[in-house]
């Protein structure tokens, strides 16, 4: 297999279980259609997006058990490249539940095992000697217990020293935590850019102030603030864009920001201007929400979907 230019991890990541149910009611018990399984975790989910848009990657993350034995084999049945670092406790599940008789989706996350000291420290030992031929590493999704909030800000001094590009997706406590770190790219939703500054961001006016921010004080070179049906704002030093979200039937939205993610660095691993990276972000992540439970992105949608913004951008500016 093709040496990878894109490594993720996922610190917690997790077995998705997804099934639906005729309606949800308390208190009794309700029958569920036969559940799918699939790998889980936003490092995995972005792993798995950029190998479903045809890219090479490799997913690096702490998995024990036999939860951990499972998802070590869902990724070989989808043929991604994956190292696996055994931890004493049991890897996490997590359920979706979609309602059919109103299509909503209920969607149970649980916090992930205890890792201690010396298994969370390995993984940044391994993330070093694993990266020595990759560009960017993508770190995304929450930290289970026992893995200090400041890890993402411990992994932005390491990977800086080594020359490689630190994107980061997370939010709460670890978000707040990476202030000041110098990542080469942040992707946070409306909320957490709020969670993040302290203040409220109603307006346009707002929201381009604190991204801005963000970027002139050494937290990240590149933000990309994700608005959901409001598309993407996209800040650096030197420029400050928004880009609109083709509008699509939603089927679900699980994975859309994972898949956003994966279409921007594989994008710049294809030496895709950073704008043209992005758009194409954007449209795996529209192509993500057009397919069913945790499936993600297809390739034949975003590639018509990023066709159709690149023909839209140019007639807007003739």
């Amino acid at each position: 297999m093709p040496e990878s230019k894109i490594i993720t991890l996922t610190m917690n990541p997790a077995i998705d279980k997804n099934a639906s149910v005729r309606q949800v009611e308390p208190n009794r018990k309700l029958r569920c259609q036969e559940p799918s399984f699939f790998p889980g975790g936003g490092g995995i989910n972005v792993a798995r997006a950029v190998h479903k848009l045809g890219g090479e990657v490799k997913a690096i993350y702490p998995a024990g058990g036999p939860t951990g034995d499972r998802l070590e084999q869902l990724l070989e049945k989808e043929g991604i490249s994956q190292r696996r670092i055994k931890t004493e406790s049991c890897m996490r599940e997590s359920l979706a539940i979609t309602e059919e008789a109103t299509n909503n989706q209920y969607r149970f996350e649980m916090p992930g095992p205890h890792l201690r000291e010396t298994e969370w420290k390995n993984c940044i030992e391994i993330i070093l000697k694993e990266s020595q031929t990759a560009d960017f590493l993508v770190a995304s999704g929450t930290l289970p217990p026992g893995v200090p909030d400041d890890f993402y800000a411990q992994l932005a001094g390491k990977t800086r020293d080594a020359h490689l590009k630190l994107i980061v997706d997370t939010s709460g406590e670890p978000l707040k935590k990476i202030k000041g770190s110098g990542l080469f790219l942040l992707k946070p939703n409306l909320r957490e850019l709020c969670d993040l500054t302290g203040r409220e961001l109603a307006s346009e006016e707002d929201q381009e102030k604190a991204a801005k921010e963000l970027v002139n004080d050494g937290t990240c070179e590149v933000l990309v603030l994700s608005l959901g049906a409001g598309g993407v704002l996209l800040v650096t030093r030197d420029l400050q864009e928004r880009f609109r979200s083709p509008t699509v039937s939603v089927k679900s939205r699980i994975g859309a920001g994972d898949s956003t993610v994966a279409g921007i660095v594989l994008g710049l691993t294809r030496k895709m201007a950073l704008k043209e990276a992005v758009m194409f972000g954007i449209a795996a992540g529209v192509a993500a929400v057009m397919t069913p439970g945790t499936e993600l992105c297809r390739r034949d949608d975003a590639e018509r979907i990023f066709k159709s913004m690149k023909e839209e951008k140019k007639k807007e500016l003739v």
